[in-house]
């Protein structure tokens, strides 16, 4: 929509003078119903408080300052026509300019006058606005405190479809959220998890508690082993959706440091989320999956356990096809798997480990490059002779050097050259610097 270009103000009539019907039905008030126009509702509210708070991303373009790009609250006008912010404008002056902003035409009069037309609309249109929010807010409210009291009474499908609404309203609006986890919507919610709830109701108490900033309480609430069960059940056995969210309200419940790790020791929940990171038909579970398998792996049991169950030749498959931030973090958990012997076993005797993280230094980032090094370090330590050799057959030492030569820290740097020194211990010196070539390596 055009600039409002409003005349200049004559027979002493103060602002410009714009037609309110004509506004409304060019589309200035955004389609709403004229009806409510001259009700005086905009001058019962605060305009500054409707704007913060609606925080619209689409405003009618005259209402926005041109100065600022912000809605204006005291509409002015200049003598070129031209309408701002009083106190943009005023600063504008402040600053020796005596022209238009917009126009750049210099002022033949300095004098500034009140859009109040304008001003009407403004605050007519953000006032409608502002009422149907509350309206709403409201609406959601009595909803939400309807279909806990319902939660309490209902079983069977009356209480899947009640959830179903739930799910709904609290992923839509955060007045929903907020009346839920102020008052006992999260423990009459929690209460329907227990070793007997069915899948259809565990998935939606999932989908509405992940939605959820669930307090110290509530969070030892769902740790309770047999709820604990019932996600790792379901996250095994539900929709990618449901994967997803209980993926996600696992790694909530366990961001303290006050958790029992016996009940996440769990070989139902490794296998899930190996299953999760693994499914390239639903790749937005790669991340969520990845992300859990680092927080629990943190723990030396579980990376024992990880191990076992044959993670680690997995997720060295997976490293080619990751984007760069799954792939950042599934190495930070192969990483942390070298840490333990049976994870540097696995590693040395999965035939692509080596090559895949040498093919990865000086790639994607400083970071994906430390944990690469580490991984090989680790490797070629358990066996010097074996590994080294291939190592620097797959172009390691030449990757070396680039990270010996390039910008990053000087920690790694120092790694770089350690495993360097060992690599070459295999090779006459002659033999070893021809291995040092980069033609090979940079393509």
């Amino acid at each position: 929509m055009a600039m409002f270009q409003p005349s200049c103000k004559r027979d002493g009539i103060e602002g410009q003078i714009l037609d309110l019907d004509t506004a409304v039905k060019d589309g200035v008030l955004g389609g709403v119903d004229s009806g409510i126009v001259g009700t005086g509702v905009g001058e019962k509210l605060d305009l500054g408080r409707m704007i913060e708070e609606l925080d619209l991303s689409e405003v009618p373009s005259v209402f926005i300052c041109p100065i600022s790009l912000e809605p204006m609250q005291d509409p002015v006008t200049l003598c070129t026509g031209q309408t701002y912010e009083r106190s943009n404008i005023l600063k504008w002056f402040s600053l020796g300019h005596f022209t238009c902003p917009t126009t750049m035409q210099e002022l033949w009069d300095d004098s500034i006058t009140p859009n109040t037309t304008l001003y009407r609309l403004i605050s007519t249109w953000f006032s409608q606005k502002y009422l149907v929010m509350k309206k709403r807010s409201e609406d959601v409210h009595g909803r939400v405190s309807e279909l806990v009291e319902t939660l309490k009474k209902v079983k069977g499908q009356a209480r899947v479809l009640a959830l179903k609404e739930l799910h709904q309203v609290v992923a839509a609006h955060a007045t929903a959220r907020k009346v839920l986890v102020d008052g006992d919507g999260v423990s009459v919610v929690s209460a329907l998890l227990g070793p007997f709830t069915s899948y259809a109701v565990g998935s939606e108490v999932i989908g509405v508690l992940v939605s959820l900033n669930l307090d110290c309480e509530s969070k030892r609430n769902l740790l309770q082993p047999a709820r604990v069960s019932l996600m790792v059940d379901i996250l095994n056995e539900g929709s990618i959706e449901t994967k997803i969210n209980c993926t996600r309200l696992i790694e909530t419940l366990i961001e303290g440091k006050d958790f029992q790790l016996e009940i996440f020791r769990s070989h139902s929940l490794l296998v899930g989320l190996m299953r999760l990171v693994k499914d390239k038909r639903h790749t937005n579970g790669i991340c969520p999956g990845l992300r859990l398998l680092r927080t629990v792996c943190l723990h030396s049991e579980v990376k024992s356990l990880l191990v076992s169950i044959g993670a680690v030749s997995q997720l060295v498959e997976l490293l080619s096809g990751l984007e760069s931030e799954c792939l950042e973090l599934a190495l930070s958990i192969l990483d942390a798997l070298a840490s333990v012997p049976e994870g540097r076993l696995a590693l040395k005797n999965c035939s692509n480990t080596i090559h895949v993280m040498v093919k990865l230094l000086m790639r994607i980032s400083e970071n994906c490059t430390q944990y690469a090094l580490s991984i090989l370090w680790s490797v070629c330590k358990l066996a010097p002779e074996e590994c080294s050799l291939i190592a620097v057959e797959a172009g390691l030492a030449a990757k070396l050097l680039l990270v010996i030569q390039s910008g990053c820290n000087p920690i790694l740097k120092q790694q770089s050259a350690e495993l360097l020194k060992l690599c070459s211990l295999n090779y006459s010196d002659t033999i070893f610097i021809s291995k040092c070539k980069l033609t090979r390596t940079i393509q």
